[in-house]
């Protein structure tokens, strides 16, 4: 019983650890080959930076929920690169 107790406890701590460090999206696909996966990214970091600017316009009182977004649209923003990828692997077969 201990040992799951730790096992949930060190998982939220990873969770609320990785959310904390949410990163700003970045384009890093290319607007040639994929204009509509790179159009995605954009909005991603437009998304993120006005999420930015309502925690500083609300001093950060949002309940958590605006960070969580950013951490999602970080991930989703990591997906759409994911995308890019197997695009140009299945464009090379």
């Amino acid at each position: 019983m201990k040992r799951f107790v730790l096992t949930v406890i060190l998982t939220l701590l990873m969770l609320a650890g990785t959310s904390a460090f949410a990163q700003k999206p970045v384009r890093n696909v290319s607007p040639k080959k994929h204009p509509n996966i790179a159009a995605a990214q954009k909005f991603c970091q437009k998304a993120y930076e006005k999420t930015v600017a309502a925690q500083k316009a609300n001093e950060f009182d949002l309940g958590g929920h605006a960070e969580k977004a950013k951490t999602l649209l970080d991930q989703a923003n990591t997906e759409l690169k994911a995308a890019a990828e197997t695009s140009n692997q299945n464009l090379g077969k």
